[in-house]
């Protein structure tokens, strides 16, 4: 380890230990004294500085590995993972099932990103993602009668028109609304026909595109947003 190595305090036990751990592990990570990609000290010497023991370090960063906050390599020890969004939110879509109203939060937070994103796109697109962008709308019209296909080709399409907004922190929103965006899309992709409509307004989306027009992209992406979640409420009711 080098000289500006993190400065891991022992630990009060009054709580889970394991969580303790996490806490103060997750605590460092927002401090910016642990990095990305930064290997952690020797798991004997880690549990030496936080003062506990090696099975409550082990669990603790199990959890967090289950997270995807921290890689643990057979041989050569336990890393920081890239924290990428996409990653971290990876195994909340299973939460976003269980809980409804929270589900509501997220088509909510779609109709805010999603909408502004779509009007910057609209703006930026170029003629390559323009076809891009028409070959996915194809392949998802071709997919019609194939649910967990046309998914993939949904999430890809939206992927396209995130990309060609050029808005790196947008992008990065996008990333973890997307994934969380699968449980929604998992629930109306099966409903009736939904994935009709759904291609309908895709095509008029990527029409607003094509005409650069921002204002018409808009409306065209808040009219499906708004279907879908109207789709979906009525699916659990």
């Amino acid at each position: 380890m080098n000289a500006a190595q993190p400065t891991f305090t022992p630990l009060r036990k009054q709580q889970s230990v394991a969580e303790t751990i996490s806490a103060e592990i997750l605590n460092l990570l927002r401090q910016k004294e642990l990095k990305p990609g930064e290997k952690l000290p020797p798991e004997r010497e880690l549990a030496e500085m936080l003062g506990v023991s090696r099975p409550s370090l082990r669990e603790a960063l199990r959890a967090l590995s289950i997270m995807k906050v921290v890689e643990m390599r057979q041989g050569d020890g336990t890393y920081v993972s890239d924290l990428r969004p996409e990653e971290l939110v990876e195994h909340l879509d299973f939460v976003f099932m269980l809980d409804d109203s929270t589900m509501s939060q997220l088509f909510e937070a779609r109709k805010v990103v999603e909408v502004a994103n779509v009007g910057l796109a609209a703006q930026r697109m170029t003629d390559e993602e323009l076809q891009e962008l028409e070959e996915s709308l194809q392949a998802s019209e071709k997919l019609i009668d194939d649910p967990d296909a046309f998914l993939v080709a949904d999430i890809e399409l939206h992927g396209i028109i995130t990309k060609a907004a050029r808005n790196p922190l947008l992008e990065r929103f996008m990333a973890s609304i997307g994934s969380l965006g699968r449980a929604s899309r998992q629930k109306t992709v099966h409903i009736g026909d939904v994935r009709a409509i759904t291609v309908a307004h895709h095509r008029q989306i990527f029409e607003a595109l094509e005409a650069h027009d921002p204002d018409l992209a808009r409306e065209a992406m808040l009219r499906h947003l708004e279907h879908v979640e109207k789709t979906y409420n009525e699916s659990i009711e």
